[in-house]
């Protein structure tokens, strides 16, 4: 500004402009910034405020020249007689194609295209700076004021964190805390509350105590893109942390993150914690977290709440009291379901592991990520659209919980499907067959299994007539195990499955030493 400048300079500046300088060669011969001299000529009310491209001087150039050379810092400029004649004002040699440069912009070109373009097109004869300086100017753009926005009681809650006090540890070593803060965008009606950490768990915690503590719950939370919350930060769709999603369908309210790097987008809270800890915890450090708190509740009822706030000029407490919190929608019967999730990838066996237990996946989710939730007594498994593929009770560290629907069915051995699968295929090769078969269950219980699969292997070797014989003949004598029923089949040769014979000869199969012959033309010719 003008008071900033020696009055040396100002009055120099005055001279060198009614002279004719460009502001660029006032600068220039002044050794002061180009700003400098564009606030002081906007404050002195000269008509000469606008930069100017220096290219342009007065018929006298000369002459002024070769006195301001002598300009030095500290000292006044005093231009020569030649210097005294009528103002002339610099004009930039684009100023003729505004029109063209304004369409240019509204495409998007650059200056260097813009300069190319009217060259090539306009016969512009200017140089390429000229037209950067005038692009610049064009493109100047006034700050646009902050627009104050106010909403209805109970429509908005902004939260936000900041540092808390240190808390003194028994020990002689400290340790940091995390202050919350919520704020009704209403009445100004706030909640605080310490804590160690900014997890999703400690999150919702918090801003749980924060809507009991309110006596209802607001239409939407206003937070930042804090990891706690968001997984991807897009102002356009946002991608929240599903824990985040579950809580408010619990509570019935939307969650609406800000713009990133946009923090007066939850201006009320911003200046929330910066009262909590400029007013409640500047100066104050505390033996436990418990004692932070406590302090934290009474000085919110005794001071945050009675106090009059500067913009609405009014009681903050009475305002909440009477026209925010009957506002405020119904609080749910239950707090929400604390749980603990994670993303896990199911394992080679068709497993995921959770605190050193494992759980089985339905098998086409192999080698795929799932997100998993589990509290003290069930655990879920679901799938990338968040839906539920598997339930399990949750198990001890080292416990298996296997679905038997989760098993491939090439994955299930015979053995596995039980004596009922044995008996179902026995029955297709015949009664006498099926009543053996039945005896050796009663009589050797689960060993029959594996008897079981040894009849039913013979079918591979033997003909169905021959081993209802042997069946029916081993029942008769009570002789109830594999290899005496193999004794009988293998000493009835007529009972064994005819084969095919590979034939040696036949008119349509050539004599080996013609093929043997071919091979060796075929390597001789080559």
């Amino acid at each position: 500004m003008a008071n900033q400048l020696g009055m040396d300079k100002s009055l120099a500046i005055k001279q060198l402009c009614a002279a004719g300088y460009s502001q660029r060669r006032i600068a220039k011969t002044l050794n002061v910034s180009r700003g400098a001299v564009r606030r002081h000529l906007a404050s002195n009310g000269s008509n000469s405020t606008k930069a100017q491209t220096g290219s342009e001087v007065l018929a006298q150039t000369g002459a002024a020249d070769s006195n301001s050379t002598r300009a030095q810092t500290g000292s006044a400029v005093a231009p020569s007689p030649e210097l005294a004649g009528p103002q002339r004002l610099s004009t930039s040699t684009c100023e003729p194609f505004r029109a063209q440069i304004l369409e240019m912009l509204e495409l998007g070109l650059s200056a260097k295209r813009i300069h190319q373009d009217l060259v090539g097109e306009h016969d512009f004869g200017g140089k390429y700076w000229s037209v950067y300086r005038f692009v610049a100017k064009l493109q100047e753009k006034s700050e646009l004021p902050f627009r104050r926005i106010e909403v209805d009681p109970g429509a908005e809650l902004q939260v936000d964190f900041g540092t808390g006090a240190r808390i003194n540890l028994a020990d002689g070593r400290h340790r940091r805390t995390h202050v919350f803060r919520a704020v009704l965008s209403h009445s100004r009606k706030g909640y605080t509350e310490a804590c160690f950490r900014q997890t999703t768990e400690d999150f919702i915690r918090v801003l749980e105590n924060a809507f009991w503590a309110l006596g209802g719950v607001p239409k939407t939370v206003v937070f930042d893109n804090a990891k706690c919350a968001v997984t991807t930060a897009d102002w356009y769709d946002p991608e929240l942390n599903p824990k985040i999603v579950d809580f408010c369908k619990h509570y019935d309210c939307a969650f609406v993150p800000t713009r990133p790097r946009t923090p007066r987008h939850k201006g009320k809270v911003e200046r929330g914690v910066d009262y909590v800890q400029e007013n409640a915890l500047k100066g104050r450090q505390f033996d436990s977290l418990a004692a932070q708190n406590e302090h934290l509740f009474k000085w919110e009822a005794n001071v945050a709440d009675t106090r009059i706030h500067g913009t609405t000029r009014k009681q903050v407490k009475a305002v909440f009291e009477s026209v925010e919190k009957p506002a405020l929608g119904p609080l749910p019967s239950q707090r929400f379901p604390f749980y603990h999730e994670g993303q896990r990838r199911v394992s080679r066996d068709g497993h995921v592991a959770v605190k050193r237990a494992f759980y089985s996946v339905p098998p086409e989710y192999l080698g795929s990520d799932v997100w998993v939730r589990w509290d003290s007594r069930m655990l879920r498994v679901l799938d990338r659209q968040m839906n539920v593929i598997a339930t399990h009770l949750v198990q001890e560290p080292g416990k298996f919980s296997t679905d038997r629907a989760h098993i491939h069915s090439h994955k299930i051995s015979s053995v596995e499907k039980g004596i009922e699968y044995f008996l179902g295929k026995t029955r297709r090769i015949g009664p006498a067959a099926t009543r053996w078969a039945e005896a050796v269950v009663a009589s050797r219980g689960i060993e029959s299994c594996r008897v079981l699969q040894g009849l039913l292997s013979l079918c591979q070797k033997y003909e169905t007539a021959a081993i209802e014989a042997a069946c029916d003949k081993a029942w008769r004598s009570n002789t109830l195990n594999y290899r005496a029923l193999k004794k009988f089949l293998e000493s009835d040769k007529e009972a064994r499955q005819e084969t095919m014979e590979f034939m040696d000869s036949h008119p349509i199969i050539r004599p080996v030493s013609e093929y043997e012959e071919f091979v060796h033309q075929s390597i001789q010719g080559n």
